[in-house]
């Protein structure tokens, strides 16, 4: 996804107005560019330290100009290049597609025609680069972008040049380890030709078969002796000519590969004349496709683009919040400026709620400061119902803060609608990161929503906790600032597995994977898989479902005839219901446990009969914990807390309310502690040191807590991510506490719910393994 242009990024290279940037690495920065007729382009623009060393120009130059002789649709072609200006530049055609990785992460492993399509094309791409004189010498996932008609190789000659200069010793190695070919693996100088690139190719098609690599993964010198030593790991590729083609390409002597013009004619999936069409991929992958080639369409046209310091597009988010109490009044307003404005249809939801001081009518308290918790939310896209329960938790947290007596000053909470588009999601974090009243944010709502939005939170060093987005890691953050309240997918797969293998009878875990869940689906049946074994001693017999299966008979079938006695679905609320259905033909009576990502009232509805019985491991409580069996030292609060929700907004609290609750009450109390520690150290009147604005590159431990340049004691953004990061919170939903990866690590809590009577029912917590 293209992220924003930075302060000293320039505005044109080569005859390109650039509109954003598309990643960065060791040798350079990639833009997205436009020419002055229109066309996009991805333009790379090399770093200094290499534009001034004689010897890379020599080797650019070199490469750029054969790059150019390369000639295949399926490789990005150079569209234009200046390698002796003072800063040397190279376009390519740009292909709004996702990468090979990402296809993988999000909707899991391709199908076995998919691979071979994917296998033929990519074959061609090396035939021309290697027919132009080339060797690509990195051919891995992430340099493969997917489009409708077919894949893009991209990056070749370049890598070559790159490396070249920056690693040149014997016994350096060049390329990505993991997909490099034993020759390279070895570090002793030998060139990697041709062959070396059907290798890697070997390597990305066992990847895109099965979704890891096919020599592990872990430390770089355990990658490269299994690369030089062990045979590759082929297992989940059950197509046998695919298997044997790829053991073909995988072997360790060059001389045994076949050639990359051999590996077209070898692979006998059809290609339709013309090309690939759209029916290669699976439709979620398509569907993925076409919305990135339509976020296209909204990029600047050719007229000067609107300064950052302009008004966003915002609007006021939909239906406002019932408030029963008639005393309390609300006022809706932009984030810039308060004043009453009239709403479009494509800008980001805002809600600021000024008027929650404790006796109902705002007007702040003695010290007069008043600072914002952001709500970060879907609130009208597809997860809606889950963002609208969190901005309620964080809005109850906020009243019970101001309540108080005592408080040192008062909060109120800012509300940002990002529909849970990716593009939007990015906008609202920097709408929040320009806020410097906002001293943390809960939310985002949604997985791909959390990954467009990190970069802009962490580098404001502004501190984003979020309930629901729960993958098992997203990009590295450099300050430290992100923090994953609940358990993750994978994490929540050990009491899946748990309750499902400690059943009466249940020694065999049928695993339906259903790709329409995507990523969540994807990692929490392959973590339930591999914990099985050493964690109950039982067996698995997973099954993957590509994405759009009408009728799961057939998988049910075949997972009941492998002996399977107990059930794990993971996927959404759709498939779940079909997979219920299936089940409820048969005669199966052992326990069935569904991902939490079915629990929803489409379940309910196209399950019908069958759904009862149908158990949930969930991270959240729901809206009849109060009334489950439970018994512990949060049941008061719950019960509390519940009461509080019914009477505010007229309706008992639904998932993840109580989760938002928790995490907001965290925020309020760090920053209550931080401001009185800063007003006991007398750092609140001496206007010095971090204040509300972050230094974007400091350490979030290193700086003073509480200080601010205006004076008025608001703690730095940084010192509160630390405080937090070393804070432990009992809350009503779970203890939190995170460790050095931000994410949530004591008593990582699940929830038990069953269907009964055609409804959800809390049936308490979760059962945790003991061994």
């Amino acid at each position: 996804m293209t992220q924003r242009l930075r302060p000293g990024d320039p505005a044109r290279i080569g005859g390109h107005r650039l509109l954003g940037r598309l990643g960065a690495g060791g040798m350079g920065t990639v833009y997205l560019g436009r020419t002055d007729a229109g066309a996009l382009a991805a333009v790379k623009v090399i770093l200094p330290e290499y534009a001034g060393d004689e010897e890379f120009r020599t080797r650019f130059r070199r490469e750029a100009e054969a790059a150019r002789r390369v000639d295949s649709p399926w490789a990005v072609r150079v569209t234009g290049a200046d390698t002796e200006s003072e800063t040397p530049w190279l376009a390519t055609e740009f292909v709004p597609g996702p990468t090979l990785p990402e296809v993988v992460a999000r909707y899991g492993p391709l199908p076995a025609r998919s691979v071979k399509v994917l296998g033929r094309l990519l074959a061609r791409a090396l035939a021309a680069v290697h027919a132009a004189g080339l060797a690509h010498r990195d051919v891995k996932p992430g340099n493969v972008l997917l489009a409708a008609d077919g894949p893009r190789l991209i990056d070749f000659g370049i890598a070559r040049a790159a490396d070249a200069t920056a690693l040149t010793a014997t016994g350096l190695v060049v390329g990505t380890p993991g997909f490099l070919p034993p020759e390279q693996a070895t570090g002793s100088g030998a060139d990697a030709g041709p062959a070396g690139d059907v290798f890697s190719l070997g390597a990305l098609l066992a990847y895109a078969a099965t979704g890891r690599p096919p020599f592990g993964s872990g430390a770089v010198d355990a990658l490269l002796y299994r690369t030089v030593h062990d045979a590759p790991d082929l297992d989940g590729v059950d197509d046998p000519a695919l298997r044997a083609l790829l053991r073909e390409c995988l072997a360790k002597d060059p001389a045994a590969r076949p050639s990359a013009a051999g590996l077209d004619t070898r692979i006998t999936e059809d290609v339709p004349a013309g090309g690939a069409s759209a029916s290669w991929l699976p439709e979620d992958v398509v569907r993925t496709i076409a919305e990135r080639s339509a976020a296209m369409l909204a990029l600047p046209d050719i007229d000067a683009t609107v300064s950052d310091a302009a008004v966003s597009d915002a609007t006021v988010s939909d239906a406002p919040e019932p408030r029963p109490a008639p005393a309390r009044r609300r006022f809706l307003a932009f984030a810039a400026g308060g004043a009453v404005v009239a709403l479009g249809a494509g800008g980001l939801g805002a809600v600021r709620l000024w008027g929650d001081g404790a006796d109902g009518r705002g007007g702040g308290t003695t010290a007069g400061r008043r600072w914002v918790i952001g709500v970060h939310a879907d609130l009208t896209g597809d997860q809606k119902a889950a963002g609208r329960a969190q901005e309620r938790g964080v809005r109850l947290a906020v009243d019970r803060f101001n309540s108080r007596t005592d408080k040192p000053f008062t909060l109120t909470v800012k509300v940002l609608d990002d529909r849970g588009e990716p593009a939007r999601s990015e906008r609202v974090a920097e709408e929040f990161a320009r806020d410097p009243d906002v001293l943390a944010v809960i939310g985002p709502t949604g997985d791909a929503a959390t990954g467009a939005a990190l970069p802009a939170y962490d580098e404001a060093v502004l501190p984003l906790l979020t309930v629901s987005s729960l993958q098992i890691a997203y990009a590295a953050r450099v300050n430290a600032a992100f923090f994953q309240a609940s358990p993750s997918y994978a994490a929540l797969s050990l009491p899946i597995v748990t309750r499902l293998l400690r059943s009466p009878g249940a020694g065999r875990l049928g695993i339906l994977i259903d790709r329409s869940g995507g990523q969540a689906a994807y990692q929490a049946g392959y973590a339930a898989n591999l914990m099985v074994p050493g964690l109950t001693g039982g067996t698995t017999h997973p099954r993957v479902v590509p994405a759009g299966t009408t009728g799961l008979g057939p998988v049910v079938a075949d997972l009941l005839a492998h002996r399977s006695d107990a059930l794990l679905y993971a996927g959404d609320a759709a498939g779940a219901a079909r997979a219920a259905r299936a089940l409820a033909a048969t005669q199966f009576k052992g326990p069935r446990v569904a991902q939490h990502t079915a629990m929803r009232p489409e379940f309910l509805e196209r399950a019908g009969e069958a759904a009862e019985g149908w158990e949930f491991i969930a991270p959240f409580t729901g809206a009849d914990v109060v009334g489950a069996d439970t018994a512990g030292a949060s049941a008061r609060p719950a019960a509390d807390f519940a009461a509080a929700h019914r009477e505010r907004f007229g309706a008992a609290p639904d998932a993840w309310a109580a989760e938002a609750y928790d995490v907001a009450g965290l925020v309020a109390r760090e920053v209550a502690a931080l401001v009185r520690e800063a007003e006991k150290n007398g750092a609140g009147k001496s206007g010095a040191a971090e204040g509300g604005t972050p230094t974007p590159t400091g350490s979030p431990g290193t700086a003073p807590p509480g200080a601010s340049p205006s004076g008025d004691g608001r703690p730095g953004r940084a010192a509160l991510a630390a405080a937090i990061a070393a804070s432990r919170y009992e809350g009503i939903s779970r203890t939190y506490a995170f460790d050095a990866e931000r994410q949530q690590v004591v008593a990582r809590d699940a929830h038990l719910h069953r269907v009964e009577g055609g409804r959800f029912r809390y049936v308490g917590p979760a059962p945790q393994s003991k061994g």
